[in-house]
């Protein structure tokens, strides 16, 4: 694998994510906030993210498998590791690392939204322009990119390169 040019530096992520938090802690003051990272990914955002909101914050994972290719979901989603915590009547916030086509988290905003918690909403580091998806409403945004392979920041390829501190794109697969 090759590992191509850098479309998210490390120090544009930071800037982001401070921004992100402000917006966070002013809009969830004297609220009970749980953050929901969706695993593996997003957990190295939402760590992250995290330290950026200074309010007090929980912080539960969930565990999710879409069947299909390996490059791209056929939307049918099974839960592997559902929440710790009962979520009725507190304000819940979904951290992801990207959407790509959006149907696992429409099937996941669908699923939560049942549990009537007291708000359901989307952060995400990065979202793919150029690919359809469900309708969906991400309160938090960070980067757009192009619909391209990318790696690092909680990203992999099979596994590796979630550590890397910036977002790249794959040049080649070996």
């Amino acid at each position: 694998m090759k590992i191509g040019k850098t479309l998210v530096s490390a120090d544009e992520i930071e800037a982001k994510l401070t921004e992100m938090g402000a917006a966070i802690t002013r809009d969830y003051e004297g609220k009970d906030l749980l953050l929901v990272g969706i695993l593996k990914g997003a957990f190295v955002v939402m760590a992250d993210l995290a330290r950026h909101i200074t309010i007090p914050v929980e912080f539960d994972f969930m565990a999710v498998s879409s069947y299909g290719s390996a490059t791209k979901s056929s939307g049918v989603v099974r839960i592997l590791k559902d929440l710790d915590q009962e979520i009725e009547n507190r304000h819940v916030l979904i951290v992801e690392d990207i959407v790509d086509t959006g149907l696992t988290l429409h099937y996941l905003l669908k699923n939560l939204s049942v549990r009537r918690p007291a708000s359901l909403s989307l952060a995400a580091l990065l979202i793919k322009d150029g690919v359809e998806r469900p309708p969906l409403e991400i309160k938090y945004e960070g980067f757009h990119i192009p619909p391209e392979f990318v790696i690092g920041y909680g990203l992999d390829y099979e596994g590796k390169y979630r550590n890397l501190p910036y977002v790249a794109v794959v040049d080649s697969v070996d």
